[in-house]
């Protein structure tokens, strides 16, 4: 999400989907309004724009009136706001000049030359302008002028996210953070700057980050205990908050917020800590001495820890209701694979949509799957774009938040899905995932397409946790553990839509096969993970669409592996990596004469000449793609995880190490 605060220095946005409000809290029905910018976006090739005001227009003016209470800070808004896959966040400062504008001049001087808008989403009660004269009515009348269209949110939608605002707001006044939360739709936040306390907490071995909020206004909830996460530093710890006036120190009456991070020891004056409330322990206490509250505390620990326990079993079975989920099989003339395969799909994805993308297949495919399965969506495509643009074509008319691409020739069993979504959904900074897949006519072994990951060495040759080039391991449990590796394979991805789309899809020059690493890298370059997650496993034939002997599958692999090294390689490394790459390839070429694959060799001298004729295309592709990662950069960008410094191929044929955990 990009984030813009000053009104003066905007971008042209291509198509602007734009909404306004304060979206405090940005709660559930808040989310309703993104989510359906973020539609409108999606369909019509425009980006979504939520144009907010700080600080709240009441503030300024109705300056004598009791503060509001606000839910969200400017900082936790857009923390909040970039979880919801909104393209871009405009803060607006509010001002007393801003408030006396004329309507005709808040539209055409402000809305139109600001954002040139092709859709605006509004309120029907929204009021603009001096004396809030206007309305609904004046962008109705301007859209004609200025070719927009108008999105009207229904009434009943306007009064639900007032309702909800008022019972969220009293709710925390109660210390009812479970219903707060359920409104909130995410736990109630409160952040701020560690500060200096008294040192009690380290006394009695609770050490405390004591908090300053960092806006006046916002609303504080009731004394006591509470279990929170804290995040510091990107990481996420468990804690216990307290919110009170310390009853134990007589002579000191003043509130405090504090929070006790578990497995947690530094000192952190001055950082930013973000907590996230989720549930209430007990009320504040007058004991008598330090040795009382350390024995107290104790009992809080426990007793915290026991409700994260229970939080976080509840949080993952929902996980997979609240995220929508897309799983899309691509499909060319693979009518065999469907009838063996998709029923197990059918039968083990119960919280996802299902759809079959078909390539302009010619063998009745779409006329079995109708007849036999009509609650597959079918995306009927009306020629065969390959796996790469055929994926493009059909996810650009999905909605849903997450993507998973599955092979037609793969079979998957009871809760494959759930961990992947789970996975996706808590952690902000990892972009995809993939599955342990094992191969489904030798289930004791990795398939060769993916097994427990994939990682590249440090000249772009590829290789698996669990495959090492040609060698295959049996599955002993020697890789189940979740790891970031550098690429998924496309045989079962699952991806975050909205950095699928942002960063710029598949190339649809591949065709097919690496494709899924140069996404990957592209993503990596951006500053987001690739994990693997063995807890979800599917058995994947394997050369179910190309087989992994073709010739045709070999020029494929050489030709995008070279377009994705000269794409994704810092330019400083291409000097040496694809020379000596070319050496290793030329010897490789040899081995296949001797062995008397010569059409194999035949094949990876066209994928070189294919890519010397295509090195100036590939270098205008390089600018598009820093165009694309810097729409969904990280800060801590990049991130290399999943890449091996050395050279493959010497460790497996000098050195005889042919298994991942050798390296």
């Amino acid at each position: 999400m990009n984030v813009f605060t000053d009104p003066d220095s905007l971008p042209s946005f291509k198509k602007s989907v734009i909404t306004i409000g304060s979206f405090d809290g940005v709660h559930l029905g808040h989310r309703k309004i993104i989510s359906k910018i973020n539609h409108i976006a999606r369909q019509t090739g425009g980006e979504s724009v939520l144009i907010t005001f700080y600080p709240h227009p009441r503030q300024i003016v109705y300056p004598n009136d009791e503060p509001i209470q606000i839910l969200s800070s400017l900082l936790e808004k857009i923390h909040l706001l970039a979880k919801t896959g909104l393209d871009n966040l405009v803060v607006v400062p509010f001002t007393v000049e801003l408030s006396q504008m004329h309507p005709d001049e808040y539209v055409e001087n402000f809305l139109i030359k600001k954002f040139n808008p092709a859709y605006i989403v509004i309120g029907y009660d929204h009021k603009f302008g001096i004396n809030r004269q206007g309305n609904i009515d004046f962008l109705k009348w301007y859209s004609k002028k200025y070719n927009y269209q108008l999105v009207e949110i229904p009434k009943t939608e306007i009064e639900d996210i007032g309702i909800s605002s008022t019972k969220i707001r009293n709710a925390l006044k109660q210390g009812d953070l479970i219903t707060a939360n359920q409104f909130l739709g995410h736990p109630y936040l409160m952040s701020g700057k560690v500060i200096g306390g008294n040192k009690i907490g380290q006394q009695i071995d609770f050490p405390t980050a004591n908090i300053e909020i960092e806006d006046k206004n916002k609303l504080i909830l009731p004394s006591g205990i509470y279990s929170a996460y804290g995040t510091y530093d990107g990481e996420r710890y468990k804690g216990m908050l307290y919110i009170g006036n310390r009853p134990i120190i007589k002579d000191d009456n003043t509130r405090t917020i504090e929070i006790n991070l578990f497995d947690f020891n530094e000192s952190i004056y001055g950082a930013i800590v973000a907590i996230e409330v989720v549930g209430y322990l007990r009320s504040d206490m007058d004991l008598k001495d330090l040795d009382e509250l350390r024995n107290q505390l104790i009992i809080d620990k426990e007793n915290s820890l026991a409700f994260f326990e229970k939080y976080e079993a509840d949080e993952a079975n929902d996980l997979s209701k609240e995220t929508t989920t897309a799983v899309v099989l691509m499909n060319y003339n693979g009518l065999h694979w469907l009838q063996k395969f998709i029923p197990s799909v059918i039968e083990n994805t119960p919280n996802a949509n299902l759809y079959l993308a078909d390539n302009g297949s010619t063998d009745k495919s779409i006329q079995w799957m109708t007849e036999h399965f009509p609650q597959v969506n079918i995306i009927a495509l009306n020629s065969n774009y390959g796996f790469a643009q055929g994926y493009n074509l059909a996810l650009q008319q999905l909605d849903e938040e997450i993507f998973v691409l599955l092979n037609t020739d793969l079979e998957v069993g009871p809760n494959w899905l759930e961990p992947l979504v789970k996975a996706l959904t808590t952690n902000s900074n990892v972009a995809a995932v993939q599955p342990k897949i094992l191969d489904y006519n030798k289930k004791t072994h990795f398939e060769y397409g993916g097994a427990a990951g994939g990682f590249l060495d440090a000249l772009s040759y590829a290789f698996c946790r669990g495959r090492m080039f040609a060698t295959v391991e049996e599955d002993k449990g020697q890789y189940d553990t979740i790891r970031e590796i550098f690429w998924a394979s496309g045989a079962c991805l699952a991806i975050k839509a909205k950095l699928f789309t942002r960063s710029g899809g598949f190339d649809k020059d591949y065709f097919a096969h690496f494709e899924e690493i140069d996404l990957c890298w592209r993503l990596h370059t951006a500053g987001y993970k690739i994990l693997n997650i063995p807890e979800s496993v599917v058995y994947h034939v394997g050369g179910g669409t190309l087989d992994y002997q073709a010739t045709r599958k070999t020029y494929l692999n050489f030709r995008n592996n070279l377009y994705t090294i000269a794409k994704n390689e810092y330019l400083v490394n291409l000097i040496w990596v694809l020379p000596i790459r070319a050496l290793t390839d030329v010897l490789y070429m040899l081995y296949m004469l001797l062995s008397g694959k010569a059409e194999h060799s035949l094949y990876v001298l066209k994928a070189y000449l294919r890519f010397l004729f295509a090195v100036p295309h590939l270098f205008y592709k390089r600018i598009l793609k820093e165009e694309a990662i810097d729409k969904i950069k990280l800060p801590e960008a990049p991130d290399n995880g999943g890449l091996y410094r050395g050279f493959v191929i010497w460790q497996y044929i000098a050195l005889g190490r042919n298994e991942f955990r050798k390296l």
